[in-house]
């Protein structure tokens, strides 16, 4: 048996994050972890998710239940519509879009979404982010001193919203979701400012590009 084995975790659970992401057109790196965390937000609270008898609650449990895994992935061309043709949850924002699914099993992720590309999801940032949304939303930090690429920025963006989703004061809570799961990457604040002001963060695992342990990303609701 591995010294790192866990039972809880046997097997493996994962939300996939597929990004639109056209050669010609591509979307910058801070609105696609801003989609992402707003789609899995979104999904979360969907009815199909959060209601008793919705069809996707016992599958978020199981996954809520063991590690928090979320691949990203890539699609671009004809593979896009093809992954929209799923269920799951998409978001469009700044020039991204974003669908999440369901989770389930890394051994059983539906053959559409299986060959889509996870490496090599790395985007520009846009020249101008845009400024802050009105309150009530979620502010998203991830750490300067940490590279990442997109792709990793974006399951790092998803974790940080969850949690905030799960752990945040429910007044808190309520407020962004009722005020439509706003997101803002805030990019002018000091890493250390951040951290003192989050009401999460997030340890990576380690499974990709960071060691286990790193702080990655922080989240708070501003009202």
């Amino acid at each position: 048996m591995r010294p790192d084995y866990d039972p809880l975790d046997d097997p493996p659970w994962a939300m996939q994050l597929v990004v639109r992401a056209e050669k010609a057109d591509p979307p910058g790196h801070g609105a696609v972890c801003e989609a992402a965390a707003t789609a899995v937000v979104r999904l979360l609270t969907d009815p199909r998710a959060a209601e008793p008898d919705g069809e996707w609650r016992q599958a978020v449990h199981e996954w809520e239940s063991r590690r928090i895994r979320k691949v990203t992935r890539r699609a671009r061309g004809v593979r896009w519509p093809e992954a929209q043709a799923l269920p799951g949850i998409t978001v469009e924002h700044a020039g991204a879009q974003v669908r999440a699914f369901p989770p389930c099993p890394v051994a059983d992720v539906p053959p559409r979404l299986a060959k889509l590309q996870v490496a090599g999801l790395d985007l520009a940032e846009a020249e101008e982010p845009a400024p802050p949304p009105e309150p009530p939303y979620a502010a998203l930090a991830l750490n300067p001193d940490v590279t990442m690429t997109t792709g990793k920025a974006a399951a790092q963006s998803g974790h940080v919203a969850q949690s905030l989703l799960r752990q945040g004061r429910r007044k808190d809570v309520a407020a962004w979701l009722e005020g439509g799961v706003r997101v803002h990457l805030t990019r002018d604040v000091p890493w250390a400012r951040c951290v003192k002001e989050a009401t999460v963060a997030v340890r990576d695992s380690g499974f990709t590009e960071v060691p286990p342990g790193t702080m990655t990303a922080v989240a708070w609701i501003v009202r």
